[in-house]
């Protein structure tokens, strides 16, 4: 058995483990998609009326949907309004909810929605793709009295 052993095979194998490895990291959503969605969401929202949007917002094989990432609407007391990743959320405050570090997560969203028309906040979440915990940044923009937001994961 003759094993392969060319500078040129062997460079050639490094740069197709890296691409794949480049390529899976690129499934996850980035942040200008994170962006988009929640403007897509709010344009939604203010178009169709939280009754006929909510709904769609917490279906998930909705539009809002895609990928890792989905969008969430809090009410700015904590109550969840909308979840395209757990509609078992749906009508729950959620202001104590504490993510793997204890942050209160939700909290302080909540309370920066109250402060801010936008921002990104950073926590530790479970990815609905892979099911581990990992580093989420969450944009949100305030709606009335809501924030509407969706995060990517940073694996």
């Amino acid at each position: 058995m003759k094993i392969w052993t060319s500078k040129p095979l062997i460079c050639a194998l490094a740069a197709t483990f890296v691409s794949v490895g480049s390529a899976a990291a690129a499934d996850g959503a980035n942040k200008d998609d994170a962006v988009a969605m929640v403007k897509k969401a709010v344009a939604f929202i203010k178009e169709q009326g939280p009754e006929k949007s909510y709904p769609e917002v917490s279906n998930k094989a909705g539009k809002f949907i895609d990928r890792d990432l989905y969008v969430v609407v809090y009410q700015l007391d904590g109550k969840v309004l909308a979840h395209g990743s757990n509609e078992k959320f749906v009508g729950k405050d959620m202001s104590d909810a504490q993510d793997v570090d204890g942050k209160l997560f939700v909290k302080e969203r909540v309370e920066l929605a109250a402060k801010q028309a936008s921002f990104w906040q950073d926590y530790k979440f479970v990815n609905p793709v892979t099911k581990k915990v990992e580093p989420k940044q969450m944009y949100c923009e305030r709606v009335d009295n809501t924030a509407v937001c969706a995060g990517i994961y940073k694996n």
